[in-house]
């Protein structure tokens, strides 16, 4: 089984609706902190079962450090699922996010320390604000295996590395699709307690012309996004005009140590090398994966925007209709 499943391609991910409740609540209730927790399930063939996961603790300023206690957390938590028959293999970790700003370095981080161990590990990514409006913002994503390739070792995305994997900032995350699914008992017991269709008030603010909270957000987050990307551009011009001004310098000195050479041999005596490795020190190239991240977070906050949008423009087309036609 373990050779089909490093073999196979993730294609689908399966979310228990128990889990899915689990999720929303521990994010829900712990607005606007951000939280995180375990995954549990089962890697069987393309699809990757979800059946049940538990939060984690949260940590304080005094709990920093602390790794230990986390780690007996989880494994305690782990053989007490054991002991009632419930899945206990992990399969990720879940972590809410606020309106989408989930794209970082930590990520990348515990990624590549999950999949050290597990090869298939996914993150489930929930946003319980845009939850709260009626949808499930639940997605469920992964590191594509060239990133993963280029970025392992040093962690460390060089222009070099970039080119010989061919990695574009669209080549960090895979988003897997989800599917939810519930057992027959709870489908069952969902259709008898089903309440009569009325309308709700949830229903009415759908109905709202107003422009979203949500929608100026992602705007600010967008800007914060557009200045770093201009420091980020910044940094790699600063980097190219010093490898100019030390190229430059180093023609410099090499010319003027030839010279030099030269008057030696013509008076018997010993050259000097023309190469001094202590002079001039390779320049750190800055590492591209800041620029990557930061690209990546700006085409969600542009998807998000365009859904937004989108929505508010149906809305007002749907009361000038309305309006025409003197209803």
């Amino acid at each position: 089984m373990e050779k089909k499943t490093d073999s196979s391609p993730l294609r689908n991910v399966q979310l228990d609706g128990l889990a899915v409740l689990k999720i929303l609540k521990h994010c829900k209730e712990s607005m606007p902190s951000l939280v995180t927790g375990q995954l549990l399930g089962l890697d069987i063939g393309q699809t990757l079962e979800v059946t049940d996961c538990f939060p984690f603790p949260t940590r304080t300023e005094d709990d920093e450090g602390n790794e230990a206690d986390g780690a007996n957390y989880q494994l305690e938590m782990m053989r007490c699922l054991r002991e009632i028959n419930v899945d206990n293999n992990t399969v990720g970790w879940y972590q809410s996010t606020q309106l989408g700003s989930f794209q970082t370095v930590e990520l990348i981080e515990t990624f590549v320390n999950y999949q050290e161990s597990i090869k298939r590990c996914i993150c489930i990514i929930c946003d319980p604000q845009r939850s709260s409006g009626g949808g499930l913002a639940v997605k469920a994503i992964k590191l594509k295996d060239s990133f993963i390739s280029a970025y392992k070792g040093d962690g460390i995305l060089t222009t070099e590395k970039v080119k010989a994997g061919n990695i574009t900032w669209k080549e960090i995350f895979e988003e897997i699709p989800v599917n939810l699914q519930n057992s027959a008992l709870a489908a069952a017991m969902l259709a008898e307690i089903e309440p009569p269709s009325v309308i709700k008030q949830i229903d009415v603010d759908k109905l709202n012309l107003s422009v979203l909270p949500t929608l100026e957000r992602n705007l600010e987050f967008v800007t914060d996004c557009l200045d770093d990307a201009v420091m980020e551009q910044q940094k790699v011009s600063y980097y190219h005009r010093n490898v100019a001004r030390q190229q430059q310098q180093q023609a410099q000195w090499l010319q003027k140590r030839r010279q030099e050479n030269a008057q030696r041999r013509a008076n018997g005596e010993e050259a000097l090398p023309e190469e001094d490795l202590q002079q001039f020190k390779p320049i750190p190239e800055p590492n591209q994966l800041d620029n990557f991240l930061i690209t990546n977070q700006i085409y969600t906050y542009c998807e998000q925007l365009s859904s937004y949008s989108m929505q508010s423009l149906q809305k007002l087309q749907l009361m000038e209709a309305l309006q025409q036609s003197h209803l």
